[in-house]
């Protein structure tokens, strides 16, 4: 047997290609708040980090880091608060509904512009 010793957390890292569309995207419409930004020179790719609450993804203009269309679950507290929140929001791109799932969980899933699914959950199974 493996000793596995504690594990903190998972960053997903999501491939972007437009700075300005990824910014609007999380940070004016989802939430998030932008902890920092990364290029090796100024004229060259760039790679940050966004969090809500505990959730941080890192989102990549780099080739190689990942691929589009990755898909992340998110759990949140009060998903009918945040979904109320970004429908109050009117965003051109986006008007995501409330599903129930088979498993008991109450979902918002939503597309990012550049292909990746988030979907954002609340557990009902109290």
């Amino acid at each position: 047997m493996i000793a596995i010793t504690t594990i903190k957390g998972v960053t997903p890292i999501f491939r972007m290609f437009d700075e300005m569309k990824a910014k609007e995207f999380y940070i004016d419409y989802l939430g998030f708040s932008l902890e920092w930004e990364h290029r090796f020179e100024s004229d060259m790719p760039l790679y940050m980090e966004v969090s809500l609450g505990e959730c941080k993804l890192h989102l990549s203009e780099h080739y190689g880091d990942c691929s589009p269309g990755a898909a992340v679950r998110i759990e949140i507290v009060d998903i009918v608060a945040f979904h109320t929140s970004l429908t109050n929001k009117k965003y051109t791109y986006s008007r995501p509904g409330i599903e129930m799932s088979p498993w008991q969980t109450k979902e918002v899933c939503i597309t990012d512009p550049f292909g990746n699914k988030l979907t954002f959950y609340e557990s009902l199974n109290v």
